[in-house]
């Protein structure tokens, strides 16, 4: 996790924020990184029907946003003398205002904790997702109640090969990614990294029961069997280049466990996570790049819906937020 030196740590009111806010220190602490700490208030001239208290809304706007900058400097006071750690406080709609801020001062993580505390329960259309799908840097939410250290991590990648070059490069950029910071979290939690790749045998229903398309049971065997094995030649070329970049000592120490599942990856991924209760999965959210405003595709929104965990999100090399700093 060392390549994080600009992090943003978002807190909300009266919210369960302590996870995030350890996660962030701790992560300033080892890597010599900056931190800030922020909060996002709404923006009283967006108000509509506000009783009249005698204040302009500049007026009230000036000291909402001083009474809570007060309050995150008395919050992070303790940690001063950890880390390099400073407060913000943001104003207009959260995620948009989080994305702008990553923009303006190039920060390179953002962590934060579920917008519900009930992580199942969240709202799908809410700033997480927004979050998820439009931030230029990784990701972090932090599932409040979590333990302080990790025990399971879950890398999630997808090494079918049977792409068009661009994008085929694109996803082997973010595979190389996903494994990178899966693989250091691992060693920095002293936890056990797990590897899944799902795969599917397209066409193999039709094959074995269609009106059309039925062939042999043994051609339709030896068909799914080389698809099988032609993933797992490809994620064992993975896992050998996430070693050389490690070095032996590393990965001796890891022991990343690949699980090779057939099926669709909006079911397998989700299951995995829950028989092996993961702490925390890592995962890219966007496939392509260079298309402003392409956010994430059906399959990673599908995961992220059945997950109750923390999750490290993570955009490819070349990703273009369709947020602008202009409202």
């Amino acid at each position: 996790m060392e390549r994080f030196k600009n992090i943003l740590c978002v807190i909300k009111p009266q919210a369960d924020y302590q996870c995030a806010l350890d996660r962030t220190v701790i992560l300033a602490e080892n890597n010599q990184a900056r931190a800030t700490v922020a909060a996002v208030t709404e923006r009283v001239r967006d108000r509509i029907g506000l009783p009249e208290v005698g204040l302009a809304p500049g007026a009230m706007q000036a000291g909402v946003t001083e009474a809570e900058l007060q309050r995150l400097k008395t919050l992070i006071e303790p940690y001063r003398s950890r880390a390099k750690i400073t407060a913000k406080v943001l104003e207009g709609i959260s995620y948009l205002e989080i994305i702008r801020e990553v923009l303006r001062n190039r920060h390179d993580l953002v962590i934060k904790c579920p917008e519900s505390p009930a992580w199942l329960d969240r709202v799908f259309a809410s700033d997480d997702m927004h979050l998820l799908r439009k931030c230029p840097c990784p990701v972090w939410l932090v599932k409040p109640g979590a333990a302080d250290t990790y025990a399971r991590i879950l890398a999630a990648v997808d090494v079918d090969d049977n792409y068009p070059p661009a994008e085929l490069k694109t996803r082997r950029a973010l595979n190389g990614t996903v494994m990178e910071l899966a693989s250091s979290l691992a060693v920095s939690e002293f936890a056990q990294l797990h590897v899944v790749n799902a795969w599917e045998a397209i066409g193999e229903s039709a094959m074995r029961h269609g009106a059309f398309m039925l062939q042999p049971k043994d051609k339709v065997n030896a068909y799914v069997e080389a698809i099988r094995q032609r993933h797992a030649e490809l994620l064992d070329a993975l896992m050998q280049e996430t070693g050389a970049k490690l070095g032996p000592d590393a990965m001796d120490y890891i022991k990343p466990q690949p699980h090779l599942l057939k099926g669709s990856a909006r079911n397998e991924v989700p299951a995995l996570a829950k028989r092996l209760q993961v702490d925390c999965i890592v995962m890219g959210t966007v496939a392509r790049t260079g298309v402003r405003g392409f956010t994430m595709g059906n399959t990673a929104e599908t995961i992220l819906e059945q997950l109750d965990c923390s999750v490290l999100a993570i955009k490819p090399p070349g990703f273009e937020t369709p947020v602008t700093l202009e409202d």
